[in-house]
C-alpha cells in the first residue's frame, strides 16, 4: 500500500523525503536554539556547540525513526544513526574545506561552501537512513 506525504499505511519515497525535510528543519531549530541559549547562559562555545549538536541530533533520530521512516526503535538502529551522523559530520567538514579551497574569493564563498557541504550531508543522510538505518 502506498502513502502520501500526510501519512498512511506505508511510507513512500516522496512522503519520507518530505517528512525528512520537516524533521531536518525542526531539528536545526532545536540545535540553534540550544546553542544560542547555552551561549547566552555563559557556556564555553565548544561545550554549547556539543550540547546543541546532541540535542538536535537526538531530536532528528526520534522524529525520523517514528515519523519520517516509521520503524520500530532498536539498539542497532540507534547505533547506526550515531555512526552515520558522526561520520557525516566529518565528511561535511571535508566537503566544506574542499569547497573553500576551490571556490573563488567572494562575499558569498563561505555561505556557498556551507550550503554545498550541508546539502551533500543531507542527501547522504537521507539515502543511508532510508536504505540502511531505518530500512523496514
Amino acid at each position: 500500500m502506498a502513502s502520501d506525504a500526510a501519512g498512511g499505511p506505508g511510507p513512500t519515497l516522496l512522503g519520507q523525503l518530505l517528512r525528512f525535510g520537516v524533521v531536518g528543519l525542526f531539528s536545526a531549530a532545536v540545535d540553534l536554539t540550544v546553542y544560542t541559549l547555552a551561549l547566552h547562559l555563559g557556556a564555553w562555545t565548544p561545550a554549547a556547540r556539543t550540547l546543541s549538536f546532541v540535542c538536535g541530533t537526538s531530536t532528528a533520530y526520534v522524529l525520523n525513526r517514528r515519523w519520517a521512516f516509521r520503524v520500530e526503535g532498536s539498539r542497532r538502529r540507534a547505533l547506526g544513526f550515531v555512526v552515520l551522523y558522526g561520520t557525516t559530520f566529518f565528511v561535511i567538514l571535508g566537503v566544506n574545506a574542499a569547497a573553500l579551497a576551490l571556490l573563488p574569493d567572494g562575499s558569498w564563498r563561505v555561505t556557498l561552501a556551507w550550503a554545498l557541504s550541508q546539502g551533500f550531508g543531507t542527501v547522504v543522510n537521507f539515502v543511508l537512513l532510508r536504505t540502511v538505518v531505518f530500512r523496514a
